[in-house]
C-alpha cells in the first residue's frame, strides 16, 4: 500500500484520482467511474496471464491506460515464451529448457552451471541461492522444489558468469530511451553465496534498516559496453511490444556479450530511497524525483493514447 499511496499522491498533484483495487469487483467499479485514463500497476490475482487481467477489462471498457497491452504482459510473465520470441529475433538470451514434470529432466541436455526458476513469477520469487545448480542431483532437487512449491513448470537456464545490469526504459517506439544503467554489485554479498539477485538478496540481506550497497548507478562501464547494453534492451523492448515503461535485466556471458535474462513491463517502483528500488534509483540519477518520475511516465502514456490535457482542467486518473 505504501507504493500505491505514493503513486496516488504523485498523480494527485496534477490530476483527480479515484482508487480502484484490482479485485473481482474491479470491472464494475471501472465501468461505474468511467475514468478518462487508468494508471495501471495491477499484477492480477490468479493464473499465468494474471498481469493481463485489468488491461483486458480496460480494453473491453475502452478506457485508455498506462503500460503494455494484455498480450505483452502475458508473454513477459512467461519467461520461456519471452525467450522464444527474443531468440526468433536473434536477440542473445541464455540457453534454456522447461521441465513440466520431474521426468522431463531425464531428457534434457543441460549445461552446468544452470539456474532453476519458476516459469511464471517475478520479484525474485522462487529464486534462491540454491537455485544455481552444478550437478544433475542439484538440478533434480531444484526442479522438484519449483514443481511442488509453486505448482508450475521450472525454467532451467544456463547461468552466465558475467556482470549483471538492469535498465529502466521509458517512452514508445523509436522514441523509447534508457535511463542510466544500474549494475548489481555482488561484492557486497555474504562470502560463498552465488552471484545472483536472489530472494535472499532482494528481501533478506538488503533491507531498509540495513541497506546493502548492492547497486551502482550509473554503472561504471565504458561507452562501448553501455551502447551494446542499451541497444539490446531497446531492441527487446520494441520486439515484445512494451509501452510507456519497463525494466529489463541483462547479464554478460563468458565472452562479454550482453544477454537478456528478463523483461519486466510492470516495473517495481518502491518510493523510498532506502528501498533500493532500481527504476526510481535510475530516475534519481537524471534528476527526477519520485513524483516527477510518475508524472513523466503518465504524460508519456497520455501522449501515446492521444489524450490532450487542457491546462485549466484536471481529468481523472485511476490507480488500479
Amino acid at each position: 500500500m505504501e507504493t500505491i499511496n505514493a503513486i496516488r499522491d504523485a498523480i494527485a498533484e496534477v490530476h483527480d484520482v479515484v482508487m480502484v483495487e484490482a479485485d473481482r469487483s474491479a470491472y464494475q467499479k471501472l465501468a461505474e467511474n468511467s475514468p478518462d485514463f487508468a494508471f495501471n500497476v495491477s499484477e492480477g490475482l490468479h493464473g499465468v496471464s494474471r498481469e493481463a487481467q485489468i488491461p483486458g477489462m480496460l480494453e473491453m471498457l475502452q478506457i485508455p491506460y498506462l503500460g503494455s497491452n494484455p498480450l505483452t504482459l502475458a508473454t513477459c510473465l512467461d519467461k520461456a515464451r519471452t525467450k522464444e520470441v527474443l531468440t526468433y529475433h536473434r536477440v542473445p538470451t541464455p540457453a534454456f529448457s522447461v521441465a513440466h514434470r520431474r521426468e522431463d529432466v531425464d531428457d534434457l541436455r543441460v549445461r552446468f552451471p544452470s539456474i532453476v526458476k519458476p516459469l511464471h513469477e517475478g520479484s525474485s520469487k522462487g529464486i534462491y541461492n540454491s537455485c544455481v545448480v552444478r550437478s544433475p542431483e542439484e538440478l533434480i532437487r531444484e526442479v522438484v522444489t519449483v514443481l511442488d512449491t509453486y505448482h508450475q513448470p521450472a525454467l532451467i537456464e544456463e547461468f552466465l558468469p558475467g556482470r549483471e545490469f538492469t535498465v529502466a526504459v521509458m517512452g514508445n517506439g523509436r522514441e523509447a530511451y534508457c535511463l542510466p544503467i544500474v549494475e548489481i554489485n555482488y561484492d557486497v554479498f555474504p562470502v560463498g553465496v552465488n552471484p545472483v539477485y536472489s530472494y535472499e538478496a532482494k528481501w533478506v540481506w538488503d533491507t531498509p534498516g540495513n541497506p546493502l550497497e548492492i547497486f551502482r548507478c550509473p554503472a561504471e562501464i565504458d561507452q562501448d559496453l553501455q551502447s551494446r547494453v542499451e541497444r539490446i534492451v531497446l531492441d527487446s523492448y520494441r520486439i515484445l511490444g512494451c509501452r510507456d515503461w519497463s525494466r529489463i535485466d541483462v547479464r554478460l556471458d563468458r565472452n562479454g556479450i550482453p544477454n537478456i535474462i528478463e523483461v519486466n513491463p510492470l516495473p517495481g517502483v518502491l518510493p523510498k530511497v532506502e528501498d533500493n528500488s532500481c527504476f526510481p534509483k535510475a530516475a534519481r540519477a537524471v534528476g527526477l524525483s519520485y513524483n516527477a518520475l510518475i508524472q513523466t511516465v503518465l504524460n508519456i502514456a497520455l501522449a501515446r493514447t492521444g489524450i490532450l490535457v487542457p491546462v485549466a482542467e484536471k481529468p481523472a486518473a485511476v490507480t488500479a
